[in-house]
């Protein structure tokens, strides 16, 4: 796309400057005891999960993890609704409140100072993590993708009409990227390198790069089904039509298994879904053999993140929940 090359160059030119934060403890929703009421066809009453995360009254849509500490989950839902929560026992630190519509993006800054919160009317929330107070807002379109710069306090964001949007916060500093008419389904910050894409049939959903380095370049997916990775990179692409995709720059891979979302393990070559069916499942990318599976949902997982650790996956459900699940596997 045209927008590409300025905005890595508008991501060059920002003055990054890094506050200093803290958490903090505050109220208690959890709850561990398995539930076999609500489970929808198919759906297995197995709870392989530590810790259920049960504030939310309606579907889940989004979860991330503090980078920091990796002790604490922020969580949107089609109840307008968001919460900051620990990992460890489910207890509430605060609601992110005020929004106006389902939010389905949410995420932490790099040194989780900030928390991020954004609802589909395109309203968009930036709270102090320390002192649980608000610190900033603004109001964009039909809002798409929201995702935190990897080493400063800049927040980028993409809409339905196409454009782009990035912020320094807290002060509000804001430069656009005009774009296609093509919504901007999904983006993420890749590693310094030129831009390739990678054709695709059907609508992208989501993608992934492992990171080995942080840069300046953005992916963009947009809903003729295309992505772009850095060169010498490799990403993971998941279409609508359930097919995974693992792509570098001479051959694919593919999975198939009702994809929502997707995440690639930091320095592995082990590739995180979560699928319509309720299930965690981790597959080898260089083979394309499933490690293993993980459930204890009632509905389908709308979202999930790995600790840094890879240790942990926190998930999000249809059945109004979020949970953690500890991962083992035979080589760690």
């Amino acid at each position: 796309p045209t927008h590409r090359g300025d905005l890595a160059h508008g991501v060059e030119d920002v003055d990054f400057e890094d506050d200093e934060g803290a958490d903090g403890p505050e109220g208690e929703a959890w709850d561990t005891e398995e539930d076999d009421e609500g489970l929808e066809d198919g759906m297995e009453a197995q709870d392989d999960s530590e810790v259920t995360f049960a504030l939310h009254s309606a579907s889940v849509f989004c979860v991330s993890l503090d980078p920091k500490t990796n002790t604490l989950a922020v969580t949107g839902g089609e109840d307008d609704k968001a919460f900051v929560w620990r990992l460890s026992d489910g207890e509430l630190l605060f609601e992110c409140s005020g929004h106006k519509d389902s939010v389905t993006c949410a995420g932490f800054s790099h040194d989780s100072v900030f928390v991020a919160t954004g609802d589909m009317s395109g309203l968009i929330k930036v709270w102090r993590v320390d002192s649980k107070e608000e610190v900033w807002s603004f109001e964009v379109g039909d809002l798409e993708w929201m995702e935190w710069h990897p080493q400063a306090h800049v927040l980028l964001a993409g809409t339905a009409d196409g454009n782009s949007w990035m912020w320094k916060i807290p002060s509000g500093d804001c430069k656009t990227f005009q774009g296609p008419s093509c919504p901007a389904t999904c983006g993420r910050i890749l590693p310094d390198g030129e831009a390739q894409r990678l054709p695709g049939e059907g609508s992208v959903t989501c993608s992934e790069v492992p990171r080995k380095s942080c840069g300046n370049h953005l992916c963009f997916c947009r809903a003729r089904g295309e992505v772009e990775v850095g060169e010498g990179g490799s990403a993971v692409v998941g279409y609508e039509d359930g097919t995974l995709r693992i792509w570098d720059l001479k051959q694919g891979t593919s999975l198939h298994s009702g994809i929502v979302q997707l995440l690639w393990e930091e320095s592995s070559a082990v590739v995180y879904t979560c699928s319509l069916d309720g299930a965690v499942r981790l597959w080898d990318a260089r083979s394309g053999k499933m490690i293993s599976e993980y459930r204890g949902h009632a509905a389908e997982i709308l979202d999930f993140a790995v600790n840094k650790d890879a240790s942990i996956v926190v998930t999000t459900s249809g059945d109004h929940q979020a949970k953690v699940f500890c991962v083992q596997r035979p080589d760690r």
